[in-house]
C-alpha cells in the first residue's frame, strides 16, 4: 500500500508540473500525454488542452450563437454593427471585406485574411460545452463536410483558423501555435477523438 501512496503522491507532482509547464501561452506537447495509459482518456485529456484554444474568446468571436461577430476578450457585439448575412459573409453593401482586408492593416487596427467571414450557424461555439464543440468538430454535417482528416488539415493549415496565433496589433494571440495544435489535433485522432463528457 506504501508503493501505491507514493505513486499517488508522484502522479499528483507529474500532473503538477504538466501544468506548470502549460503556461497561458503554450500548449502541451505529446510527451505530456504519453504517461495516460488508456486511449479514451489520452483521447479526452488533449482535447479539453485542444479546448484552450478553441473556447478562446479570439476563436468564439467569430463562431457566434447570433446574427453579428463577436469583438475582443470581452467578446462584445462587433463594432461598427454588422449582421452573418445569407452566406456568412456580411450584408449587401456590409460584407466583412468591406473593412477586413486580406491581411491586418495595424494603423486602423483592423485585423484580415483573405478568406475573413464569420462561420456558418452549423459551426456555433458560443455557449457550447467543449463536448459540445467536440461532437460537432466530428459532424461533417456540422463542420462544413469535412472527415477528420480534412478537419485536420483545416485546422492546422488555414490562413484564417491561423489568425488567432497572428492577430496583430495589441490582440492576445491564442495559446501555442498553429503547428502544435496540429499535432495535437492529430495525436487527438490516433488515440480515438474521443470527446469530453
Amino acid at each position: 500500500m506504501r508503493g501505491v501512496a507514493s505513486l499517488g503522491c508522484f502522479g499528483g507532482a507529474v500532473g503538477a508540473l504538466m501544468v506548470s509547464l502549460a503556461s497561458a501561452g503554450e500548449l502541451k506537447d505529446k510527451a505530456a500525454f504519453e504517461v495516460i495509459a488508456d486511449p479514451a482518456d489520452r483521447s479526452v485529456a488533449i482535447f479539453e488542452e485542444m479546448g484552450r484554444v478553441l473556447q478562446h474568446p479570439r476563436c468564439v468571436n467569430c463562431h457566434p450563437a447570433g446574427e453579428s461577430p463577436l469583438q475582443g476578450r470581452e467578446m462584445k457585439i462587433h463594432e461598427p454593427p454588422v449582421q452573418r448575412g445569407p452566406a456568412d459573409f456580411g450584408v449587401t453593401g456590409m460584407t466583412c471585406t468591406t473593412c477586413h482586408m486580406s491581411r491586418n492593416v495595424e494603423p486602423a487596427g483592423v485585423p484580415g485574411d483573405p478568406a475573413w467571414h464569420v462561420a456558418p450557424k452549423s459551426m456555433i461555439w458560443e455557449g457550447k460545452t467543449l463536448g459540445e464543440i467536440c461532437e460537432q468538430i466530428k459532424d461533417p454535417e456540422r463542420n462544413g463536410g469535412r472527415d477528420l482528416a480534412a478537419m485536420h488539415k483545416h485546422m492546422a493549415e488555414d490562413s484564417l483558423v491561423g489568425w488567432g496565433w497572428n492577430p496583430g496589433g495589441t490582440r492576445e494571440p491564442v495559446p501555442g501555435t498553429q503547428a502544435r495544435f496540429g499535432e495535437l489535433f492529430a495525436l487527438w485522432m490516433e488515440a480515438g477523438a474521443h470527446c469530453p463528457s
